[in-house]
């Protein structure tokens, strides 16, 4: 007696088992080190004095100074001046307007503008950065930052 087979259509499924298996490896790997990049590392800058930067007599400079209170006090003039104060701003938007207004009147009179920031030592690194965001924000492309000798 012959047996009738029955053909066995191929299975169109794909078998995803394995790259479950990769995927799970792969979330234990980030969760473990994850953790480790939040982690900073301690780093001694060298105290050096520098050198000032030669100035172009054809453009303007704008002296930003960041107050220990967060206060932004600025000067514009024809080389760095750390003395005076032309004006002030109370707040990061305001500053950020005042800059806008000074960088749009120098582009309209075809000078340049040098843009420096001298941060106070007792400010926070992340005041310096707001400070240079909004300076981006203002349309500054090139920002120098201002140490004095130790």
């Amino acid at each position: 007696m012959a047996r009738i087979r029955k053909r066995r259509k191929p299975v169109a499924e794909m078998n995803v088992v394995p790259y479950i298996d990769v995927m799970l490896v792969l979330l234990v790997i980030f969760m473990v080190t994850a953790p480790m990049l939040n982690q900073g590392v301690k780093v001694d800058l060298p105290k050096v004095s520098s050198e000032a930067l030669p100035q172009d007599n054809n453009t303007q400079v704008l002296t930003i100074s960041i107050k220990a209170d967060k206060t932004y006090y600025w000067n514009l003039g024809s080389e760095v001046d750390t003395d005076k104060q032309q004006a002030k701003a109370l707040s990061l938007p305001e500053m950020t307007t005042a800059v806008t207004a000074i960088m749009n009147q120098s582009r309209s009179q075809g000078k340049q503008t040098q843009v420096f920031i001298r941060g106070d030592k007792s400010v926070d690194y992340g005041a310096v950065m707001a400070a240079m965001g909004g300076l981006q924000q203002a349309g500054v492309g090139n920002v120098g930052l201002i140490t004095e000798a130790p």
